[in-house]
């Protein structure tokens, strides 16, 4: 008993302090819940009174203290198991964390900053900042990052933003990380767009950590490459010996397209596709004294605008797109025969050359 009259006083203090630690007490002010506070009260005024020389017995003193833990310990401890000290680790605070600088982040994340201060985002976040947001560095996308720090980081630790494909926070909230600062101009029309409805996050076009296109940090070399990521059909029509010059560089996808979302039909930048292919073949637009019904109507009637195996973009070759409207009646013979005139060269167009409309006064039947 002697022995335990030594260890009674650091065997309370041990105890106050697993008690501290299985309550998740702050002295920053935690607050506790009611039966909590009543046995840390309990057992702080205790150790005050064991350490207390004028006191007599301590062998009682020691068997009190001994009841009080095994009868109390256990309300407010957790499971001791390998998977819980895992999830501890990886718990969030998000309301305690704090901004810790950029600074912070070189320690661990050295090549990560390094290729991120070559692009442009990093070049302004870094080196250029222009307003208080951009001035918190890594920490304006992926938020604060002082229990990040604290918890010796890891994926998902400290209520980190992550930004990968599998990424625990939902595309939503990862998309409002970027839409904070991009949601004017071009993406005023991201939400409830077709892109936003299929879940797609801003990373699976973008790559904001590494340099590897020109322009607008895309995840491919090139605005194309990144859109064939899903639409692999367009990608093999562009490859056919009629198509868009879009593998010569000299249109994109989003000459016609707003891959952010528009109001019109298939994202296109025009209301009508007619009106997206006025932008570079204005010849075409008119007014004319003698339509062509189906061109002023859509000029997909006739042309793929991805690509086609036959001349200028059709979907079928002459004369066999003329005859899906017009009747062979009035002509001789049957055009489909290859050996009369009707079928070689460019064939109906051979006479009827002003297939887009023609402002001549005898060209009704677009002749001329």
């Amino acid at each position: 008993m002697i022995f335990s009259k030594f260890l009674a006083p650091s065997i309370a203090v041990l105890a106050l302090a697993t008690l501290l630690a299985s309550t998740q007490y702050s002295p920053a002010g935690a607050a506790f819940a009611h039966r909590d506070d009543d046995i840390y009260l309990a057992l702080s005024a205790y150790v005050l009174r064991i350490q207390n020389p004028a006191l007599g017995n301590r062998d009682s003193e020691y068997a009190a203290l001994l009841h009080f833990v095994q009868n109390n310990a256990t309300l407010t401890a957790k499971p001791a198991t390998k998977p819980a000290a895992k999830s501890k680790k990886a718990a969030t605070i998000p309301g305690h964390a704090s901004y810790v600088g950029s600074s912070e982040c070189v320690t661990c994340h050295l090549r990560q900053t390094e290729s991120y201060s070559r692009t442009l985002h990093g070049r302004i976040f870094l080196k250029n900042p222009r307003n208080p947001e951009e001035k918190l560095g890594c920490e304006s996308c992926h938020g604060p990052g002082s229990e990040h720090v604290r918890l010796d980081g890891g994926k998902d630790v400290g209520g980190i933003n992550s930004f990968r494909d599998n990424a625990k926070q939902p595309v939503e909230e990862r998309n409002a990380v970027c839409l904070s600062c991009h949601e004017r101009g071009l993406r005023n029309y991201w939400r409830a767009s077709t892109h936003e409805t299929r879940g797609l996050a801003c990373t699976n076009c973008h790559q904001i950590m590494r340099k590897n296109s020109i322009q607008n940090q895309f995840v491919k070399s090139t605005e194309q490459e990144t859109c064939y990521q899903c639409h692999k059909k367009i990608r093999a029509q562009s490859y056919r010996s009629s198509h868009m010059p879009i593998r010569e560089g000299k249109v994109t996808c989003s000459s016609c397209h707003n891959p952010h979302g528009t109001v019109n039909e298939s994202l296109l930048k025009e209301v009508t596709a007619n009106d997206v292919c006025y932008t570079c073949h204005a010849e075409k637009r008119g007014p004319y004294l003698w339509e062509h019904a189906p061109v002023r109507e859509n000029c997909m009637n006739c042309h793929d605008p991805h690509g086609s195996m036959h001349d200028a973009l059709l979907k079928v070759s002459a004369p066999r797109l003329c005859q899906q409207c017009h009747s062979v009646a009035g002509h001789p013979a049957t055009p489909h025969n290859p050996s009369l005139q009707f079928a070689f060269s460019r064939a109906c167009v051979n006479c009827h050359t002003a297939v887009h409309g023609s402002n001549a006064p005898a060209g009704v039947r677009l002749h001329r």
